[in-house]
């Protein structure tokens, strides 16, 4: 079947925990020992707040990131260093990757992330936006999973006839529930190496050929 057929099967894949493996653990334990507070601090100092702000839009990165600032009490210098560190920590799964660009011609791949708006460049940089067809970013959409709106936005950019044309991958148990709730196949990824398997299953059930 050719990709973007009618009917034809598609993989809506998190970037977070699956295509991009948790990088903030060992920053926040890093940064917390040189701050001088504790882990959960650091992480609370980034993120406390950001799910109806900038993760949906609603307050530019930069703002963001100024109150970020304020509350670790840091310098413009050692913000942009801060900044520059997590940037640099991201890195992909390689064998992942290959496995969504075997996909061209069998499915359709859209990215579905609740993120910052400094994920697209990311993407970008790293040449992950030629690997898949679309991306669903919460920032760029206004909604972010579980809200059943941003998954009904991925279905589109996929162009599947129905939920259940779709195979949804992420690392968070909630996210993937809310999935299936909507009629579509739901897998938990723990591991690269079961989320290729069952990616290839799903495909080959859904009429993806192979």
């Amino acid at each position: 079947m050719a990709i973007g057929g009618p009917g034809g099967p598609a993989i809506l894949l998190d970037i977070g925990g699956v295509l991009s493996p948790d990088h903030l653990p060992a920053a926040a334990a890093e940064w917390g020992d040189r701050l001088g507070i504790p882990q959960h601090a650091f992480l609370a100092a980034l993120f406390a707040g950001n799910d109806d702000q900038v993760l949906i839009g609603r307050t530019g990165q930069e703002a963001w990131w100024h109150t970020v600032r304020q509350r670790l009490g840091a310098d413009r210098a050692l913000m942009a260093e801060i900044r520059r560190d997590l940037a640099t920590r991201q890195h992909w799964e390689g064998d992942l990757l290959a496995g969504l660009r075997a996909l061209r011609g069998r499915a359709r791949t859209v990215l579905v992330s609740n993120a910052w708006p400094e994920m697209r460049p990311a993407l970008a940089a790293a040449g992950v936006l030629d690997a898949v067809d679309g991306t669903v970013l919460s920032c760029e959409v206004g909604h972010a999973k579980p809200d059943p709106r941003i998954y009904a936005l991925a279905l589109r950019r996929a162009g599947v006839a129905e939920p259940a044309g779709a195979l949804f991958v992420d690392d968070t148990v909630g996210h993937v529930r809310a999935a299936r709730a909507l009629g579509m196949a739901g897998h938990l990824h723990t591991d690269t190496g079961g989320t290729l398997v069952r990616i290839e299953e799903f495909v080959r059930r859904a009429g993806g050929g192979g």
